[in-house]
């Protein structure tokens, strides 16, 4: 396999996002395979530049810039490193919404590989607009994604998200020794499990909050026995909504929830503690308006426990046969020009209701279907064969 010096865009690897930790994912196994990378931090990274670890040693960790997006400094800190590596072919992937890279004249004369979300049909021009440089190769992360991009007329590669399944995977107990099931607080209860980043764009919430907790209003009124656990920061402190005022308007009772706690939901949850949260659920509560990829819904999966996702973008991809897809009705996103899709609330109950009558039991199908998306294999099936096609050109 060609060696290469390769610079990585995204949120830090040491940041417990979905972005931070794909890059972890990915760069450890660059690094083990022989690669020079560098993690070129557009959040997470801030201060001077310096070192960071991976699993397989140290890297130089450039800082994020003055601007949001740290594309300020993006050009420079590429051909910084790619200098001090004159010897091995160099290259940018970036893994973030490309959006934010136009307008930037200098990223024009770099090789550049966008590992690229798109949630919205047809995919937004903005993304588009970068994805048509010449000096850009799109890596579509979802079969979705692909056939949005390849729709406007544009060829792409695919390499979906991955996950660690030797760490998620059905998990009676926490680390600590505590069952997951007293740890929801689903000991004889049949337990509705919801882990996203609350983040919103102005009134609007990708993740389809309001209709997941509505559902579970009128779901929950039928029965005694639920419970909706909520892995998430509860009051919008990063443009997010407020959770607890949308609960009391849909009149869920506070003994039918439980939030993760605040101060370790914040300060990070390993990855070993949340595989035994996920194992702990009855059913995993994934609708959405459009998702990029969606690693949360294979995690749940590779725990062993199916899911209630959204028939649209990437969700309707990667839910196994015994998980639940919910139709939804267009809606316009203005920002992007281009549709979302609004899961029906009725469609959420009824899912809700049929997983509630199904009960708890074991579901190897479930686990073997997420295991399609094991790391090592997403890394040596695709990731290897597009470095060397990279290093080639």
């Amino acid at each position: 396999m060609t060696k290469s010096a390769i610079s990585w865009y995204s949120n830090s690897l040491n940041q417990p996002t979905g972005y931070g930790t794909q890059s972890k994912q990915v760069i450890s196994r660059l690094v083990k395979a022989g690669h020079k990378v560098a993690m070129l931090s557009n959040y997470g990274g801030e201060g001077v530049n310096t070192f960071i670890e991976t699993d397989a040693g140290k890297i130089p960790h450039y800082s994020r810039g003055m601007n949001q997006y740290s594309t300020d400094v993006l050009p420079l800190h590429f051909s910084h490193f790619s200098a001090e590596h004159k010897d091995l072919p160099s290259f940018l992937i970036t893994l973030y919404d490309v959006w934010v890279l136009l307008d930037n004249p200098a990223l024009d004369a770099l090789p550049i590989a966008s590992w690229v979300p798109i949630d919205h049909s047809p995919a937004p021009g903005k993304v588009l607009e970068f994805l048509k440089k010449p000096n850009v190769t799109p890596i579509a992360m979802s079969n979705f994604g692909k056939a949005m991009i390849q729709d406007a007329g544009l060829e792409s590669e695919y390499i979906p998200h991955a996950i660690e399944t030797k760490v998620f995977k059905p998990t009676k107990d926490l680390p600590e020794g505590i069952s997951g099931r007293e740890f929801v607080g689903g000991e004889d209860k049949f337990v509705v499990g919801m882990n996203f980043a609350n983040k919103a764009g102005g009134f609007i919430h990708r993740k389809a909050v309001a209709e997941n907790l509505l559902a579970f209003a009128i779901f929950a009124s039928k029965h005694d026995d639920v419970i909706l656990y909520l892995h998430t920061e509860p009051f919008g402190k990063q443009s997010g909504f407020v959770l607890p005022t949308i609960l009391q308007a849909c009149g869920v009772p506070a003994d039918k929830v439980k939030f993760v706690d605040p101060v370790a939901y914040q300060y990070g949850i390993s990855q070993e503690t949340l595989a035994a949260i996920y194992s702990a659920w009855d059913v995993g509560l994934f609708c959405n308006y459009g998702e990029g990829f969606g690693v949360p819904q294979i995690e749940a999966q590779a725990c062993g426990v199916p899911i209630i996702t959204s028939n649209f973008a990437a969700s309707a991809e990667l839910a196994s046969p015994d998980s639940y897809l919910v139709n939804g009705q267009p809606f316009w996103d203005a920002g992007q020009n281009a549709w979302f899709n609004i899961p029906i609330v009725s469609g959420i109950v009824e899912a809700l209701e049929q997983a509630y009558q199904r009960g708890r039991k074991d579901f190897p199908d479930t686990v073997a279907f997420a295991k399609q998306y094991d790391a090592d294999k997403v890394f040596n099936d695709s990731w290897k064969p597009l470095i060397e096609k990279l290093a080639s050109k």
